[in-house]
């Protein structure tokens, strides 16, 4: 049988979501050893996305196949195998051939910053204490949904066929003391999210003007663009599906 994994995780102790050759701690290898704990037989997960290092999922889906069936209980026998930062929040029984990389039709990202020292943001918020102006941000972030080849925010020697993604939200908000950077897409290059972030600080500090934001995205070319920003600000909100994909859930 097919199951999916829905699971939040704080990324800052563990070397990105997918395994490592050199065996570092990452949260693929975590949850497939509870799983495969608790069932008594080999676990292999597939996850719908791949953080990096230091990176956070407020939702993450992962799907795996067992020959056994699945109760309730199996969550919480999870949840006492698994680190603290790593939560599983349901399990869901699906079709044998559903996805959760393929299927997913959307995936939301949010990038915060604080500007003050705060020790309960310092996990999930990064610290820039320069003010940018926000307002030209979110000028320069309205020119994304102009185009859709993202290669000059992508890691270079990517194995991909396309560069496109198509955006549906790229926005920077206030929120209580935080700055917060809300972008969705169908789909995400690797390093992307940061890439932008990193550009759209630039133009915030005036380092680049939004119309050379426009020529960075035409010319195709990562190291016309920004340093990507840090890591620890930056956490996976959501992985969408088609409507009425999860019948049931345990």
């Amino acid at each position: 049988m097919r199951y999916f994994i829905e699971i939040s995780y704080l990324g800052t102790h563990f070397h990105g979501w997918q395994l490592q050759k050199d065996g570092a701690l990452t949260i693929q290898g975590e949850v497939e050893r509870a799983l495969s704990t608790v069932l008594n037989t080999p676990v292999f997960i597939q996850g719908s996305s791949r953080t990096d290092t230091g990176v956070h999922a407020r939702q993450q889906f992962a799907h795996f196949d067992v020959a056994m069936e699945l109760t309730a209980p199996i969550i919480d026998r999870l949840n006492r195998f698994l680190p603290a930062d790593i939560s599983v929040r349901n399990l869901y029984p699906v079709k044998e051939d559903t996805h959760a990389r393929f299927d997913a039709i959307g995936r939301k990202y949010i990038y915060r910053i604080i500007h003050r020292k705060d020790p309960f943001k310092k996990e999930f918020c990064a610290l820039y204490t320069r003010r940018p102006d926000v307002a030209l941000m979110n000028r320069a972030a309205e020119i994304l949904f102009q185009h859709t080849d993202f290669q000059c925010f992508s890691k270079v020697k990517t194995n991909v066929l396309t560069f496109n993604c198509t955006l549906s939200e790229a926005v920077w908000k206030e929120t209580d003391g935080t700055l917060e950077f809300h972008i969705t897409a169908n789909r995400f290059l690797r390093g992307m999210v940061r890439a932008v972030v990193g550009t759209l600080l630039d133009v915030g500090y005036g380092k680049t003007s939004p119309e050379a934001f426009e020529q960075i995205i035409l010319s195709k070319d990562r190291t016309k663009a920004g340093s990507a920003a840090k890591a620890e600000g930056l956490t996976l909100e959501r992985v969408y599906y088609p409507e009425g994909y999860f019948k049931e859930k345990l």
